[in-house]
């Protein structure tokens, strides 16, 4: 049984407490947070545990090893092993939706009608059809008509404020071609979104474009434009109350709306959902004249903790996705993981030169799984039949470190991090536990992985290469990469938790003047970045 969150981030003294209380749980284990998956192999990174945590989950099977992040444990697994896991989670803001009518009266929430939701899968409908009474709810709690949708992808929520809930929207994405779809799709409708084209870099690029109220024909500036709309729906001048939106607005520009949320006084409040925490400039950069993504709050500052790219990554882990995997799916993405850590020990020993590079290997783990399915479904050797998804949930593999942060299904409003699952049934597979990994039938899978992965970075495979060598060298160790992975899977949830507290801290450091809370509003198993940070002034 996992044990409750017993924390709270009412207050500022209260958030403190809990940002304090990860930060000394997580120092201990930064070479854990640090550590690759990619470099399993060549850093040996299962010593890096405790041995008899190790000797313990080598021997637990996928379904079990599944759980961990969901702070699950087994009563025969090492005191310390169980603590470990327990205490981390107790310290995880819990992600299940709560009575959102509680904190917003006024919330109601529309069904979509066909004709709205087009072009939507189940998750964007799902997020679009509640972040939009979300904000709707707290727009006319601040007497706002006017709504500024960040990072706003191909419209969706934008449309839906304006035809749904009658509200003025205006949708700045980076993308032209979103801004032309957006405009495309709300010409269909009578009240007509304004889709603006720019790329925001910082608070005061946003400042700008809401004080210039959007009234000339082509903004200021090398980094923006106005898409073409009817002047009876350009925004008014002497409408002053606006909201600032953002549903998964991607990396650093939740940051940026925070901060313009702040700084603009024509915004009376604050609805953001981020995502893409591995794109947030951090301190540790060593630019102090650049206002960073994390930490933002001075409080979190004093804590000392600087998280790294790689935790950051890490923070996109999602329990609930873990748990929902069946076995033979976890099994297959840790396969995955061992052949790329041991496609790694290909690079490190025959081609140095290409590790300097960084470059990226692709999607290596979707197109293994079609190989496998259509060598499974040309087999006359039927065991059984299994479903496991036909995307990894680790999708972009890159040289220095696999980018793990996006879970299938997970995206920001901008396209750039789009994702989907799809799911297939195939027959025949026999694994039924981690040790599965290191079965020598594996490695012609192995083999092809590696020949694919060079072809890719436009490397011909050498006749030197002993992909048979490098893999009998390091078989006996790939059982390990799933219970190496599920421990430091177990940490991403707690560092998006701190995260976000730091985000909501900073904005109750500002003292009686802002309002703001923490709530989780989707279904976690569909959407898992579901916490918003909404916040208004009064």
């Amino acid at each position: 049984m996992a044990r409750p969150c017993k924390y709270s981030c009412e207050s500022a003294t209260q958030t403190l407490e809990w940002i304090n209380a990860i930060s000394d749980f997580l120092k201990p284990f930064k070479s854990l947070l640090n550590a690759h998956v990619v470099n399993f192999f060549k850093d040996r990174l299962w010593e890096s545990l405790d041995k008899e945590w190790i000797d313990c989950l080598r021997e637990e099977s996928a379904d079990n090893l599944l759980k961990i992040p969901s702070g699950i444990v087994q009563d025969d697994w090492p005191a310390s092993l169980q603590e470990f896991i327990l205490t981390l989670r107790s310290l995880v803001l819990p992600r299940e939706p709560g009575s959102l009518q509680m904190m917003l009266p006024d919330l109601h929430v529309a069904s979509l009608g066909s004709v709205l939701a087009q072009g939507m899968n189940l998750k964007k409908k799902h997020e679009v059809e509640i972040m939009s009474a979300v904000v709707s709810a707290v727009a006319n709690g601040v007497g706002a008509q006017t709504i500024i949708d960040v990072g706003a992808g191909q419209g969706y929520l934008a449309q839906v404020l304006s035809f749904e809930y009658q509200l003025s929207v205006i949708a700045i994405d980076a993308s032209s071609h979103h801004g032309t779809v957006t405009s495309a799709r709300g010409n269909k409708h009578l009240n007509v979104p304004q889709a603006v084209t720019c790329h925001v870099l910082s608070s005061d690029t946003l400042k700008a474009l809401m004080e210039k109220n959007f009234e000339a024909p082509n903004f200021e500036g090398s980094d923006a434009n106005r898409g073409n709309q009817p002047s009876s729906h350009i925004q008014r001048r002497n409408e002053s109350s606006l909201v600032l939106a953002g549903l998964h607005a991607c990396g650093d520009l939740s940051v940026t709306m925070i901060r313009t949320f702040l700084d603009c006084k024509e915004v009376k409040a604050l609805v953001s959902i981020g995502c893409c925490y591995n794109l947030l400039p951090e301190e540790c950069s060593g630019n102090t004249s650049f206002l960073c993504g994390f930490p933002m709050s001075a409080s979190t500052k004093l804590t000392g903790l600087l998280l790294g790219k790689n935790a950051r990554d890490l923070a996109c882990q999602s329990a609930e996705r873990w748990r929902s995997l069946t076995e033979d799916a976890a099994l297959q993405n840790f396969e995955v993981h061992a052949f790329r850590a041991a496609f790694q020990m290909v690079l490190h020993k025959y081609y140095p030169e290409v590790l300097i590079k960084n470059p990226s290997i692709g999607r290596q783990g979707k197109a293994l799984r079609r190989q496998q399915f259509m060598r499974v479904l040309q087999s006359q050797h039927v065991e059984e039949s299994i479903t496991f998804p036909l995307v990894t949930p680790w999708k972009h593999c890159k040289i220095e470190g696999m980018t793990h942060t996006m879970k299938s299904g997970e995206d920001d409003n901008t396209g750039t991090c789009a994702r989907s699952v799809d799911r297939i049934s195939i027959t025949g597979c026999g694994c039924k536990g981690a040790k599965s990994l290191g079965r020598s039938s594996k490695f012609a899978d192995f083999e092809e992985f590696s020949k694919s992965g060079l072809r890719r970075l436009g490397l011909s495979p050498s006749h030197e290469v002993d992909f048979l060598g490098l893999w009998k060298e390091f078989q006996p160790f790939s059982e390990l990469v799933g219970p190496y992975w599920s421990i430091r899977a177990a940490l991403g949830p707690l560092v998006e938790t701190f995260l976000l507290l730091d985000r909501l801290l900073f904005l109750q450091e500002q003292g009686s003047s802002v309002e703001a809370v923490m709530l989780p509003l989707f279904d976690s198993t569909l959407s898992p970045r579901n916490v918003a940070i909404i916040a208004r002034k009064i």
